[in-house]
C-alpha cells in the first residue's frame, strides 16, 4: 500500500532522502515527505517512528546528516528556528510554547513585532494586526488580554495565529486536539478546513485515526524512522495505516482476557471534595479493571488526585483490605499500597533530567540501597526488570526521560509505580497521546497485572478503551457517580448516554 502522493499543484514542501542519526540512534533513514498548498498531509507511525525528528528538521532544530529540502522545487537550508519562520515554516504543538506573562498580541508577534521610529514595537500596529489575524480565524480574544488568563483552547488558537503572523505557508499541526474537548475539537477542524482554503500546506501529526481521515488528504507512514507508505486518504483504510505502521495486521486491538476476580481490595465511602467532587462510593477487588468515564470537567481527575493524597477530601472514608486508612499525602497512599500514574506525565510523573533507570527507581530506593548507599546494579536490574516488561524502546536506561517519545515516557512512569509493588495501581488516561503500538502494549500490559491479581483503577476517555479493557465502569457527571455499568452493560451509547445526562441512558 505504498502509492505516490499526488496531486495537480506542485509541492510547496519536499523532503527527499532524509537521514538523521544520533549516538547509537538512527533516527530517519532516507525519508521523504510531500507537503501541497491547501492540503493536509497526515504523518502516522508508532512512537519511535521518526515523526518528532521530521518535526524538528523542518522547524530547524536539527539539521539532516543527508538529505535535501525542496521549498518551491528550490533547495533551502534551515539552520535554525528563525530561518525555518522566515522560510514560512512554523509549528503548534501539543503543549504550547507560549508565554503565560506575555499578552495575546505580545505572544502572536514575539521575535517580529512590527517596528515604528526609532526602532521602537509600535504597539497599536501589534494589536491592530493581532486582532485582524484573530478575527481571520473566528477567534474571540482580547489581543491585550494576558496569556495566562485564557484557557487551553484559546492558547491554541493564539498558537495558530501567531503562525498565520509570519504568513506561514507550512503548518505543522502536532497532536493538537490532545487537551481540547469535544466542542472545542469541531471548532478546530473547522479552522483546519479555513486554513486549507487560504492555501495553507498542512502537516497534521495525530494518532487518532478518526482525526486523520476526517481532515487529511494525504498520508505518510512512518517506522522505525523509514518511509513505509504515502498515498491519497481516499485509497486507505484504518487497517491499510495500521498495518504499515506496526508491519502487522492487528486484528484485536484489545486483548484477549479471563476475568479472576478476588476478594475486596479497595472500598471508598461517600467521598466529598468542596468544589470537584462529591458522594463518591465504590469498591474495587483483586484481580478486576475498574473503568472511569465522563466527559470533560467530570471530575475523574481530580477525585484520583485526591484519593492519592494530592489535594484533601473533605469529608468521606477509604478501607484497604478492610482496614481504615487515612491518606494525607501521596506518601501514605504509596505506603497503603495505591500508585497513581497522572495524565499530565511531563510536569507530575516523571524528571525529564533524571536518566531513565532512576526515574524507575526513585520510589524505591529501600529496595536498591544497603546502609544508606545505594547500589547501582540493583538499581539498574530493578528498572531493566519493569521496563522489559512494558516492551520500553530507549537506547540504554541511561536515557534522559526527557529525551524520550511521549509513549515511552508513559511506560517509565508506569515502571516506577509498578516497582513498587503496589495493591492498587490507578492509570489516569493511560494512553493519551500515544500509538496503536504503545497503546496495544499498555493495554496487554494492564492485563497481565489484572491476571496477576493487581487492582486496576483506569480513567479514559476514549470509549473503545472503556469497552475493550474494563471489567466494570463507574461514569461520572459534574461531580457525581451518574451510573455504575457491569460488564454487560458497557456500550457506548450508554456511556455516553450516562455521562451526558441523557434521559434514555438512565
Amino acid at each position: 500500500m505504498s502509492t505516490q502522493a499526488t496531486t495537480d499543484t506542485d509541492p510547496v514542501l519536499l523532503l527527499s532522502g532524509v537521514t538523521k542519526v544520533f549516538p547509537g540512534v538512527r533516527a530517519l533513514s532516507d525519508v521523504s515527505l510531500t507537503l501541497h498548498a491547501g492540503k493536509a498531509t497526515a504523518l502516522v507511525g508508532e512512537n519511535g517512528a521518526g515523526k518528532s525528528t521530521v518535526v524538528k528538521i523542518l522547524t530547524g532544530i536539527y539539521q539532516p546528516d543527508a538529505g535535501h529540502i525542496l521549498m518551491d522545487g528550490e533547495p533551502i537550508q534551515l539552520p535554525s528556528p528563525q530561518s525555518a519562520e522566515q522560510a514560512g515554516v512554523t509549528a503548534i504543538h501539543q503543549e504550547t510554547v507560549l508565554f503565560d506573562e506575555l499578552s495575546v498580541a505580545e505572544n502572536i508577534f514575539l521575535g517580529h513585532a512590527p517596528k515604528g521610529r526609532f526602532g521602537l514595537i509600535d504597539t497599536r500596529q501589534m494589536i491592530s494586526r493581532s486582532t485582524q489575524i484573530l478575527e481571520s480565524i473566528g477567534a474571540k480574544i482580547d489581543p491585550t488580554a494576558v496569556l495566562r488568563d485564557l484557557g487551553t483552547a484559546n492558547k491554541h488558537l493564539v498558537a495558530i495565529a501567531r503562525a498565520l503572523s509570519i504568513d506561514a505557508r507550512v503548518v505543522i499541526m502536532d497532536e493538537p486536539t490532545a487537551a481540547l474537548s469535544h466542542k472545542e475539537i469541531e471548532e478546530l477542524y473547522d479552522l483546519v478546513e479555513g486554513l486549507k482554503r487560504q492555501g495553507k500546506a498542512i502537516l497534521f501529526i495525530s494518532h487518532k485515526f478518526e482525526e486523520i481521515f476526517r481532515i487529511a488528504d494525504f498520508y505518510s507512514v512512518y517506522r522505525d524512522g523509514q518511509m513505509i507508505g504515502e498515498g491519497a486518504m481516499q485509497d486507505v483504510d484504518e487497517p491499510d495505516l495500521v498495518r504499515m505502521m506496526v508491519g502487522r495486521d492487528v486484528d484485536q486491538i484489545f486483548p484477549q482476557r479471563t476475568s479472576n476476580i478476588g476478594s475486596e481490595v479497595l472500598v471508598v465511602d461517600t467521598y466529598d471534595h468542596p468544589t470537584e467532587f462529591a458522594q463518591i462510593s465504590f469498591s474495587l477487588r483483586r484481580g478486576e479493571i475498574l473503568g472511569f468515564y465522563g466527559l470533560v470537567g467530570a471530575g475523574r481527575s481530580e477525585f484520583m488526585q485526591a484519593l492519592f493524597g494530592i489535594t484533601r477530601p473533605s469529608g468521606g472514608s477509604v478501607r484497604i483490605g478492610g482496614d481504615p486508612v487515612s491518606i494525607r499525602s501521596p506518601a501514605d497512599a504509596v505506603g497503603h499500597g495505591i500508585v497513581y500514574v497522572p495524565e499530565d506525565r511531563g510536569r507530575q510523573g516523571a524528571i525529564g533530567a533524571l536518566p531513565i533507570f532512576q526515574n524507575v527507581t526513585l520510589p524505591s530506593l529501600h529496595r536498591t540501597s544497603r546502609q544508606g548507599f545505594l547500589r547501582l546494579a540493583e538499581e539498574f536490574s530493578l528498572a531493566r526488570e519493569y521496563t522489559q516488561r512494558l516492551d520500553l524502546r530507549a537506547a540504554s536506561l541511561d536515557t534522559e526521560v526527557g529525551n524520550l517519545s511521549g509513549g515511552n515516557q508513559q511506560k517509565v512512569v508506569i515502571a516506577k509505580w509498578l516497582a513498587t509493588q503496589p495493591r492498587v495501581i490507578i492509570l489516569d488516561e493511560p494512553t493519551k497521546g500515544i500509538d496503536i503500538g504503545s497503546k496495544a502494549a499498555v493495554h496487554d500490559f494492564m492485563a497481565e497485572l489484572a491476571a496477576q491479581g493487581l487492582a486496576v483503577i483506569m480513567v479514559s476517555s476514549e470509549i473503545p478503551e472503556i469497552v475493550g479493557m474494563s471489567d466494570r465502569v463507574i461514569v461520572m457527571r459534574e461531580g457525581r457517580i451518574a451510573a455504575e455499568l457491569g460488564r454487560d452493560q458497557i456500550t457506548p451509547e450508554t456511556l455516553v448516554g450516562h455521562a451526558a445526562g441523557l434521559s434514555e441512558a438512565v
